[in-house]
């Protein structure tokens, strides 16, 4: 089971990782209504290394991005429901729109992405690079979305 780290805990936590060699993986997301893409998703981008950190956005940054009707879930039980994952070791929340400022202090070894994105759209592809770490895209599950489970549920 993950944990929720508030960026207080975060350089403590890194530094202890980069101690015992362990490889990074980071991800990002919304994770508004958890789905099997979601899942399947998390577990891949798991499979690529030690320890997968999924960084989450806060409620604020997902009404600026998917507009004033979500996020469905609060950012504290969309971070609970992440952490009770067994391929989820840590879950950090961000405010801004992209995780950069984030990323750039994590400094990851992978960097997963959906494969709707490549390097040249991919707005923390610079500092994932400039850090030397890897971006790595990852397949969508075809059809599966939140946006398309609460539109067939509306």
């Amino acid at each position: 089971m993950g944990s929720y780290i508030k960026d207080s805990q975060l350089l403590g936590l890194l530094g202890a990782l980069r101690e015992q060699k362990k490889t990074i993986v980071t991800t990002n997301g919304c994770f508004d209504v958890l789905h099997v893409g979601h899942v399947r998703y998390l577990q891949k981008s798991r499979s690529f290394g030690d320890v997968l950190i999924v960084l989450l956005n806060s409620d604020a940054s997902v009404k600026r991005l998917k507009g004033e009707d979500r996020p469905i879930n609060p950012e504290d039980e969309r971070a609970e429901v992440l952490c009770a994952l067994s391929c989820v070791d840590y879950v950090v929340l961000f405010e801004t729109d992209t995780p950069v400022e984030v990323l750039d202090i994590i400094k990851p070894n992978i960097h997963t992405k959906g494969g709707d994105y490549d390097l040249s759209t991919l707005p923390e592809s610079d500092v994932i690079l400039q850090n030397n770490g890897f971006v790595q895209f990852i397949d969508f599950v075809e059809g599966k979305s939140s946006t398309n489970i609460i539109n067939n549920m509306k």
